[in-house]
């Protein structure tokens, strides 16, 4: 079952969202059948500020990193693209399909003198087209989920304008729809319904269960940045402790830690 394919099983597709090679190994080893970056992961990793804050070529070389240690189908996290145009967005998309990437994420937003911000939908629009276009032409068959920020940044119809959003990307070469925040499940089934497209949620504080997302409509459920802020969190635990106690001992009371 190819990537694409994934999108229309009987369950929603879980994607493990990582951030390096470690990651990575961990989550094939779980059993994930798919792979996801996080942007804001990696950015934190390699002391960036999300939002395109890190260069392209760190992004890319981390998922070179990830691809040597695991064979699962991997979508990048592109954020805008990384690009200032079409044909810069192009080119970075096509170095990722040369290495076997399966799929991106392409945003609708961008950070812009650190607040982030809708793009024009039609801009938008014109720009998904010339890239999916692009690719096609080359044979280049990347998933393409476009992520719109609708939700995220509290649109005054964020419903109306996501199902708008959504129908334009599709005729433009979208492969899926991604919204961040969406958690309402009348609100998941009507996007999902009008713009014909496999529905990606995001880990949330009060996302419904997987079992409701399904019945919902959704194909695709990814992490965000949630596991490794987690993560990241027990770690400072732990530094705290050993400072404090001034002794190693903590490290050892689980036998999964030997």
């Amino acid at each position: 079952m190819n990537f694409a394919e994934l999108h229309n099983q009987h369950e929603p597709l879980l994607i493990a969202n990582v951030w390096d090679a470690a990651s990575a190994a961990a989550a094939q080893e779980a059993g994930y059948q798919a792979l996801g970056t996080s942007s804001a992961a990696i950015a934190s990793t390699l002391g960036y500020e999300d939002g395109q804050g890190m260069p392209f070529d760190a992004l890319f070389y981390m998922v070179t990193r990830i691809r040597a240690v695991s064979k699962l189908p991997l979508s990048v996290d592109m954020e805008a693209g990384y690009g200032d145009s079409a044909e810069e967005i192009t080119a970075n998309l096509r170095r990722l399909a040369q290495t076997g990437v399966a799929g991106v994420n392409l945003e609708d937003s961008r950070v812009i003198n650190g607040v982030r911000q809708l793009d024009d939908a039609s801009d938008f629009t014109c720009t998904l087209r010339t890239v999916s276009d692009a690719l096609r032409s080359e044979n280049h068959s990347l998933f393409l989920n476009i992520r719109t920020d609708t939700y995220l940044l509290g649109h005054v119809d964020a419903l109306q304008e996501t199902i708008l959003r959504g129908q334009s990307y599709k005729a433009a070469g979208a492969n899926g729809l991604f919204v961040p925040c969406l958690t309402s499940e009348k609100d998941i089934s009507l996007i999902a319904e009008a713009t014909g497209l496999p529905l990606n949620v995001m880990c949330m504080p009060d996302l419904p269960s997987f079992d409701r997302l399904k019945l919902a409509g959704v194909s695709r459920i990814s992490m965000g940045n949630f596991v490794h802020s987690a993560i990241q969190s027990k770690l400072t635990d732990f530094m705290l402790t050993i400072l404090s106690r001034q002794t190693f001992e903590g490290l050892f009371s689980d036998e999964n830690n030997r």
